[in-house]
C-alpha cells in the first residue's frame, strides 16, 4: 500500500497538473473570499470570519476532488498497466488503499494554505485575535471528512470506465447527487420526520453541523461509512475485471 502512496504521490508532482489544479483551488477561494464583491467577501462583511470558505469549498471540491481522482484507476487501465499492477503480490484493497490515501492527502494539501486566511483575519480583527477558533477548526475538520468522501466517490468513478473524462463526469454527477440530491428528493414531502430522515441520508445535513463547528461522533460515522460503502464498490467493481 505504501509502495503505490508513494507512486501516486510522485506522480502527481512530477508534472504541472497537479499544482495546477491546487492552484486554481487556491485562487478561487482567494479571491472570492477578498477580491470578488459579494456575500463571502471577508473585508466587505464586516465580521472577523472566514465562514464564506466552508460555503464554497464544497462546491469547488465537486470539481476539485473528481480533477485529481479521475486518473487513479482509469489511467491504469487505459495504458494497460492495471493488468501488470494486480500481477504483483499486493492484494485490491492495498492498492485502492494507496490510491485513496494518495487522492485525499493532495486534496488535504490544497485545502492546508487555506488556513492563512484564518491568520489573516485573526490579524485584522479588532482586537486582534478576536476570532471564533473553535468554529474555524470545527469547519475546517468538517472540510476535511468531506473530502474524504469526496474522494471515495471519485475512486468509485474512476473504476467504472478507462475514459478519464467519463471518470470525471461521473464523480460530479455523484458528489453533488451525495450533496445535494437527497435535499432535493426531502422537498417533495411534508412530513418533518420523513423529511429529516432523507436529509441525513445525503452529506448537506451532516456537513451543515460540522461547518457549525459541532463536532458530533454521528457526524463523522456518516462520513467513514460512505467512504467505505464506496470504497467497497470499488473494490467490487475491480474484482470483476
Amino acid at each position: 500500500m505504501l509502495s503505490i502512496l508513494r507512486k501516486e504521490l510522485r506522480t502527481f508532482f512530477s508534472n504541472a497538473t497537479g499544482y495546477i489544479v491546487i492552484g486554481i483551488f487556491l485562487l478561487l477561494t482567494g479571491l472570492m473570499l477578498w477580491i470578488i464583491p459579494g456575500e463571502y467577501n471577508v473585508p466587505d462583511s464586516g465580521y472577523a470570519n472566514v465562514d464564506g470558505l466552508f460555503y464554497i469549498a464544497p462546491w469547488l471540491f465537486l470539481f476539485l476532488c473528481p480533477a485529481i481522482t479521475m486518473r487513479l484507476l482509469a489511467e491504469e487501465k487505459q495504458t494497460g498497466t492495471w493488468e501488470l499492477l494486480t500481477t504483483k503480490p499486493i492484494s485490491k484493497w492495498a492498492i485502492i488503499a494507496g490510491k485513496y490515501l494518495a487522492g485525499w492527502i493532495l486534496v488535504v494539501l490544497a485545502l492546508l494554505p487555506t488556513i492563512t486566511y484564518y491568520l489573516a483575519v485573526s490579524y485584522l480583527a479588532e482586537p486582534a485575535g478576536n476570532v471564533d477558533s473553535g468554529a474555524f477548526w470545527g469547519s475546517f475538520l468538517g472540510l476535511v471528512f468531506l473530502s474524504a468522501t469526496y474522494v471515495a466517490i471519485g475512486i468509485f468513478s474512476s473504476s467504472l470506465s478507462n475514459n478519464q473524462i467519463i471518470s470525471f463526469v461521473v464523480a460530479v454527477v455523484l458528489s453533488f447527487f451525495m450533496l445535494y440530491g437527497f435535499d432535493l428528493i426531502a422537498s417533495f414531502f411534508t412530513s418533518g420526520n420523513t423529511i429529516q430522515f432523507i436529509e441525513n441520508l445525503g452529506i448537506q445535513a451532516h456537513y451543515k453541523s460540522m461547518s457549525r463547528g459541532v463536532i458530533d461522533s454521528r457526524d463523522i460515522v456518516y462520513f467513514l461509512i460512505i467512504s467505505f460503502i464506496f470504497l467497497f464498490g470499488t473494490e467490487r467493481r475491480i474484482a470483476k475485471n
